[in-house]
């Protein structure tokens, strides 16, 4: 294919062809008065995607200054390819969640695979390796065709690339509402194991230093790949397949291996590494330079190219994958061209370090792009958004309480446990390889994963989590609950929470209401970091997520992981045996707004979200901790969507047990929502050491029984299901919805 001729700088202004690559009159100006000039059309789409909400963060920054982001367990903060977190013992924990949304939807195999991908690189750049995938997923509501598509070629997606790779996706979550119709978020997160000594930073440094370029070859695919994520979908977008990417999971195992080896074996000759992810080539390389306050000068004659004839503009802003770039020592190239030669990978060199602070770049023998470091990175504009309170969060605080009308408890329990929300994701998870590399200690379906750490006995437990209904109903409070229950699942699985990563999904931040919800959000996580000690070391920015006008629930994600100090104190959600004692740590209070039985009765979410005291929340976690860690429990499980019921059913199916509990309320509060809730069991020999270790918060309700029958005293009646018809409840939606 030939290249196409390119317009000149002049026809770029009067025709305003810089809208079309996402810049507005504004920046365009801003750009011409930084260069003295105007922009020849190389440079107006450096800029483009440099200055594109996905790569400079133009509209979040001022939120994203709200988390706390230091403790004295961050080793790294944001601000490179992933956090990391202190283990102990000289290892670090490293971990990152990102997002591939509009790729998805348009072409969702490649979309979520490459998404796969692109964090894996992110944690191995860091020089950490890979142990665990998660992912978190939100679809439309599973009653038409093209959202059983998305949903099935999604999860093929994520298993195709992570199976292949060799790296067990061990845990996340799925929720089904119709704000995500059009528009299906795919947050992928990754964890990886570090040896402190290897920590590395993405930066090019000392002048002559080389610049090489290592892993596949440069294609077309994914240009512009960072303008299509920022901004709002149209169905016209569904034509934009170019600027979706394809991911080849076995040239990334090399890479992984490649570069594991060159920081592990060649740090004195490594300055910087960095994975080629939104808007490729010239994110990584501009951003390298700007951290070290360097320049580059680049030859894009060297690059690997494995389509004929492209342009230096398409080789800047292709989005292939499997790509790394390197800052290496001069004169010590050939050492790291023969051990990518070794791996079968590409090693080249394409340009070097300067001291001018220019970003210069060459092609076919001329200057095609000469524009300072600092204007695409650290320099780009950052907006501060009007922030308007919608009418609608007015409406929800002032509406009644809704009170569900109950005809059959035990009827309702079974509708309940099958709505896809709640039902078993075994049919999802069963396509994942979870148990690969054997470090696996709980597999996917409990609160959270847990993956010991080799060579100790210590572990891991990772999770991600977040109740978007909340955030819809109160952006505020539902940040403080999204974090709230991550750590509580971390905290049931016997881990200590130690950082988050944040996945910030949300609509068009142009729109006051939306950016009011942004910034509600943050107030409400940073609230909770601070109270839980979680600080936020890394995360992801997905705004635009709108489709026709029409914005998904306000969805930030949070990524949690914990430290397990003694394998012993891993515990499960699953009942253990017969004649254990069941506890309910927490208050219960008529809360259904929110929940998934005012969903099921309305048919929609409506009133004030549920409260939390994160004080209360914080305590409860740390008396819990304790009493795991004492050997004291059993099983522990944290209450969610569907309240007691729900925990109940969960905890019993593993073991077909059923259990006899009575409960100081009334029945329809058996599916409340309240928050800062677990249900516990311990042996019956430690029951009185619990209780009093726990105090008045925690209330024995019962025993676990094994006839297979639940059945739950309340105020006014007495409510009796069969273990086995809800677990056949449970386990059949999923499958059945996505024939």
């Amino acid at each position: 294919m030939l290249t196409k001729t390119e317009p000149s700088a002049a026809t770029i202004a009067t025709e305003q062809l810089y809208l079309e690559m996402g810049l507005t009159p504004a920046e365009y100006d801003l750009i011409c008065t930084i260069l003295k000039r105007q922009p020849n059309y190389t440079e107006t789409g450096l800029f483009s995607v440099m200055w594109s909400e996905h790569c400079s963060y133009k509209n979040s920054k001022p939120v994203l200054a709200k988390f706390p982001t230091t403790g004295e367990q961050v080793l790294m903060g944001p601000g490179e390819g992933a956090g990391i977190v202190d283990i102990g013992d000289g290892q670090g924990v490293c971990f990152k969640v990102e997002s591939h949304n509009h790729p998805s939807y348009v072409e969702p195999y490649q979309g979520a695979a490459t998404g796969v991908g692109g964090i894996i690189r992110d944690i191995f750049s860091m020089g950490a390796r890979p142990i665990a995938m998660l992912n978190s997923l939100r679809f439309g509501e599973i009653d038409n065709a093209h959202t059983k598509y998305l949903v099935n070629e999604v999860v093929a997606g994520i298993a195709g690339y992570g199976n292949s790779i060799g790296i067990p996706t061990v845990g996340g979550e799925i929720q089904f509402e119709p704000s995500y119709a059009k528009n299906p978020l795919v947050n992928a997160m990754c964890v990886g194991i570090i040896d402190q000594k290897d920590i590395q930073k993405g930066k090019a440094a000392g002048v002559g230093n080389s610049v090489m370029y290592v892993g596949a070859k440069t294609g077309r695919d994914g240009i512009h790949g960072a303008t299509f994520a920022s901004v709002e979908f149209s169905e016209e977008g569904e034509q934009q397949r170019s600027a979706v990417q394809v991911g080849d999971p076995f040239m990334e195992k090399l890479l992984i291996e490649a570069c594991l080896e060159v920081i592990q074996n060649h740090s004195a000759i490594l300055v910087g590494i960095q994975d080629m992810g939104a808007a490729g080539l010239v994110s990584s390389s501009s951003e390298m330079a700007s951290k070290a306050g360097s320049g580059l000068r680049l030859n894009m004659d060297a690059v690997p190219q494995r389509e004929t004839q492209m342009s230096a503009y398409e080789m800047l802003l292709s989005e292939s994958q499997e790509r790394m770039l390197l800052c290496i020592k001069k004169g010590h190239e050939h050492e790291i061209q023969a051990l990518f030669e070794r791996y079968g990978l590409e090693g080249v060199i394409i340009g070097e370090v300067t001291d001018d602070g220019m970003y210069t770049i060459s092609h076919g023998g001329e200057i095609v792009a000469n524009v300072p470091v600092d204007a695409l990175a650290e320099d780009a504009p950052v907006y501060h958004k009007e922030a308007r309170e919608p009418q609608q969060y007015r409406d929800f605080q002032a509406q009644a309480p809704f009170v569900p009308v109950i005809a059959d408890t035990a009827k309702l329990w079974e509708q309940l446990i099958a709505q896809p929300t709640i039902a078993s994701k075994r049919h999802v998870y069963e396509q994942f390889d979870y148990q690969v590399r054997t470090n696996t200690v709980v597999l996917p379906g409990s609160d959270a994963a847990v993956l010991r750490v080799r060579g100790t006995n210590k572990a891991i437990a990772m999770t991600v989590d977040c109740n978007s209904r909340y955030l819809y109903l109160d952006p505020k409070v539902g940040g403080q609950i999204a974090l709230a229950e991550a750590a509580r699942n971390i905290v049931c699985s016997g881990a200590q929470p130690l950082a988050i990563t944040d996945g910030l999904n949300f609509g068009n931040p142009e729109k006051p209401e939306i950016f009011w919800q942004i910034e509600q959000a943050a107030d409400g996580i940073a609230e909770g970091c601070r109270v839980l000690n979680t600080p936020v070391i890394s995360g992801n920015v997905s705004l635009y997520n709108e489709t026709d006008g029409e914005a998904i629930y306000p969805t930030p994600v949070i990524g949690m992981v914990g430290l397990v100090t003694e394998l012993e104190h891993v515990t499960t959600q699953s009942f253990k045996q017969a004649g254990d004692s069941i506890f309910l740590i927490g208050q219960t209070k008529a809360e259904f707004n929110g929940s998934e039985l005012q969903k099921l009765q309305e048919g929609a979410i409506s009133g004030k979200a549920p409260t939390i005291d994160l004080t209360i929340e914080q305590a409860y976690q740390s008396q819990l901790l304790t009493a795991i860690r004492s050997g004291l429990v059993a099983s522990a499980h944290d209450l969610a969507e569907g309240g007691l019921a729900i925990a109940l059913a969960e905890s019993a199916f593993k073991g077909k047990f059923g259990v006899n509990v009575t409960v100081p309320f009334t029945s329809d509060l058996l599916f409340s929502e309240s928050q800062s809730r677990f249900l516990v069991s311990v042996s019956a020999a430690n029951h009185d050491a619990f209780a009093a270790q726990f105090g008045e918060a925690a209330v024995a309700i019962g025993q676990v029984s094994a006839d297979g029958v639940l059945r739950v005293q309340a105020t006014n009646e007495d409510v009796e299901v069969n273990t086995a018809v809800l677990e056949t409840a449970w386990e059949a939606t999923l499958p059945c919805l996505l024939k």
